[in-house]
């Protein structure tokens, strides 16, 4: 028998302008493991809807179901709490960039922490331990007191990884990991994504660009276009039509 979803979304819909959808209906089921790739062209909803699943962005229609909870209807500390579950990696790796490396991975628990021991920035030693464990996890054992302006792109983005994991999510969010990569490290990034949520047992979505890398590593493709989903299967199911369907035009391919 499957393992139960992680996620449902049912009847999810956004729109920034009335009248004007960005999502459009969108119902889907996540599983308990592996990667799942949503891929198609700018503007088509792709980000809203992990920023919807995380509550980045206020969804206008639908349910977002995690468990026994509607994540669409929290607020205050329920919504806070809900969070913690839910790790985040993002496109241009939103770190602090004047604090160290290892400050910002233990920023992973703030949800977790006192208010008044992460303004000291004093947090548990299990805590600091694990973040140790983490960096060297994403071959940065020697860069924990560098600051974050000082690291590449490459590292920039492990160090993102390093700090959704110190949450201890229960879903992965990575919106455009690889986008601000060169095609090397963009394999590399996905390569450690994949190992350690693997290793973890945490699912991952994942808004991608590079049908390559969808490909490579999703179990699972989810495409999109004109905010709703068009194509949902396994990477081998993916043809050359479906691209048409999903980004339009012929002579592209």
């Amino acid at each position: 028998m499957s393992a139960a979803p992680i996620l449902k979304i049912q009847g999810l819909e956004k729109s920034y302008t009335p009248g004007r959808p960005v999502l459009r209906g969108i119902n889907l089921e996540i599983g308990a493991q592996g990667i799942t790739a949503v891929i198609g062209p700018s503007g088509t909803g792709k980000s809203t809807l992990l920023r919807c699943i995380n509550r980045l962005v206020e969804p206008t229609a639908g349910a977002i179901l995690m468990g026994d909870e509607d994540l669409a209807k929290l607020r205050g500390s329920a919504l806070r709490q809900a969070r913690r579950r839910i790790g985040m990696v993002f496109q241009e790796y939103n770190l602090v960039e004047r604090l160290s490396v290892m400050e910002n991975v233990l920023t992973g628990r703030l949800g977790y922490v006192p208010l008044w021991r992460a303004w000291l920035r004093k947090y548990p030693e299990a805590d600091i331990a694990r973040a140790f464990a983490l960096l060297d996890a994403v071959g940065l054992p020697d860069q924990a007191t560098r600051r974050a302006d000082a690291l590449s792109g490459g590292q920039r983005q492990r160090v993102g990884i390093a700090r959704a994991l110190m949450q201890s999510p229960a879903l992965l969010l990575a919106d455009e990991p690889t986008s601000s990569l060169d095609p090397k490290t963009a394999v590399e990034v996905m390569e450690l994504m994949a190992r350690l949520t693997g290793e973890a047992g945490v699912p991952v979505i994942v808004n991608i660009h590079n049908v390559d890398l969808a490909k490579r590593f999703a179990i699972r493709i989810i495409g999109m276009t004109g905010g709703a989903v068009v194509f949902d299967g396994p990477p081998e199911a993916l043809e050359n039509h479906h691209l048409r369907e999903i980004y339009g035009g012929e002579d592209w391919l």
